[in-house]
């Protein structure tokens, strides 16, 4: 004859039989901390807790890197701000190669008044020597990086690539000289390739466009006085410092430097077709131009990356499957970023310190961000 169990020994098997079960519910999310929650403004766009979360991640996820800042901007209207320690919203951060599109608008500026034509021969007076095949070199294709020149952007070892010998070795004194020597290596506009050097031949030809003097201090003069007047000054990009070679060419591929509140109100003249609190400052039509795939990369426009759709499978730079394919972004060595989003009202700015893997995590909670604001 079995003999009942005590109540207290009932108790014990049914709870341990519940703790069995397990839970069919959804796993709790550990709270948000204080910083988390006061990187979100009340009128973010967004669900706060969920943004504040996602921008978190971007901080704190495992194996994104550093993040020194990152700033959502919605509807015009910063939706979070956060920087790591030790930066602030004063700091200033360099661009890297978002510098890149800045260039693109000075020279699109430049063709708006009538100093460049973007379908002629690029004036480089190197090249305009009879029978130099250089001469076809369209300002377009040195636009959308399909120029022909011979270059390595990243070579092993590092010192034997084109753009760190323009940029730290027998180059450097005179930036724009070394990359116009460079010889051709394919047929002009027949292939893409990325190429730093490119962007400094751009920055020299606008300097040329704004001062025949070949003085290096009236060269950086008329460039500073170009942007500053007529782009960063409106913009109130009041943070924006230049950085110039020797013989006075702007370093146009790599060293801008301006805090993250400024690095997004120039994605937000972007978004909103070159316009900016009711003025517009670069042409509609030229922003419209630079947001256009080539015809050798569609993931890339006029010294800008677009968010479309590699062929194959290709590794891209940005995320199209998880974003507008009308989304674009300015992109700089190590993971600095302004990711710029018409349909979806968004402007995002991250910067910091990723290499190429944490870059790809990194991404990943960008995009997380990103996923919170629907298109309309």
């Amino acid at each position: 004859m079995s003999q009942r169990p005590t109540p207290l020994i009932a108790l014990l098997i049914a709870a341990t039989s519940l703790a069995s079960c397990g839970s069919s519910g959804p796993a709790e999310l550990p709270p948000l901390s204080e910083e988390a929650l006061a990187a979100v403004t009340q009128d973010a766009g967004a669900p706060k807790d969920q943004l504040a979360r996602q921008v978190d991640e971007v901080f704190t996820g495992e194996g994104v890197g550093e993040t020194r800042a990152l700033v959502v901007m919605h509807g015009g209207k910063i939706a979070a701000e956060r920087y790591a320690e030790g930066y602030d919203k004063d700091t200033r951060f360099v661009s890297w190669s978002m510098a890149k599109t800045v260039t693109a608008v000075m020279i699109g500026m430049l063709v708006a008044d009538g100093q460049l034509r973007l379908d002629a021969p690029a004036p480089v007076p190197r090249w305009q020597r009879p029978g130099d095949p250089r001469a076809e070199i369209t300002l377009r294709q040195l636009l959308q990086m399909r120029s022909g020149l011979e270059h390595t952007e990243a070579g092993d070892p590092p010192y034997e690539s084109g753009e760190v010998r323009m940029l730290f070795l027998d180059g450097r004194d005179d930036m724009a000289d070394y990359a116009t020597a460079q010889p051709l290596e394919a047929e002009p506009g027949s292939k893409f390739e990325y190429s730093s050097n490119t962007t400094v031949i751009l920055a020299d030809i606008a300097a040329r466009a704004l001062t025949s003097s070949k003085d290096p201090e009236t060269r950086r003069k008329a460039v500073a006085d170009f942007l500053h007047s007529r782009l960063f000054g409106p913009l109130g990009m009041t943070s924006a410092v230049l950085e110039f070679d020797a013989s006075g060419t702007l370093i146009g591929g790599s060293l801008i430097h301006a805090t993250a509140r400024d690095w997004a109100k120039f994605g937000e003249m972007l978004r909103n077709k070159g316009s900016y609190r009711g003025e517009q400052l670069v042409p509609r039509a030229w922003v419209e131009e630079m947001v256009k795939p080539s015809p050798k990369s569609p993931h890339y426009g006029l010294q800008t990356w677009l968010n479309r759709p590699l062929p194959n499978g290709e590794e891209h730079p940005l995320f199209p499957d998880r974003a507008p394919h009308s989304a674009f972004a300015m992109i700089g060595h190590m993971g600095q970023y302004v990711f710029v989003s018409p349909s979806q009202k968004l402007t995002v700015v991250r910067l910091g310190h990723s290499d190429a893997p944490q870059r790809k995590a990194m991404l990943q909670q960008l995009a997380d961000v990103i996923d919170l604001y629907p298109a309309s």
